[in-house]
């Protein structure tokens, strides 16, 4: 059986958002800094909510920020 996992592009988003912290992300999105470093390293998988808050924090759709991908 396959295994999927859901990674994401938001350390190159942040980079290109004038190198934003993940701090200020994460006060953006109403989280912790350290939510955003596990989500950002895939250590945690956000809520559908937090996701599309994500994505909207750089103005991009959803599928432009994460994907569900086999591994």
């Amino acid at each position: 059986m396959a295994h999927f996992v859901i990674t994401n592009k938001i350390r190159e988003l942040r980079f290109f958002a004038d190198e934003m912290t993940q701090s200020a992300l994460a006060e953006q999105v109403g989280v912790t800094r350290q939510t955003i470093m596990a989500i950002e390293k895939g250590k945690y998988s956000p809520s559908l909510e937090v996701a599309f808050k994500i994505a909207q924090a750089f103005g991009k759709p959803l599928q432009d920020v994460f994907f569900y991908e086999k591994q």
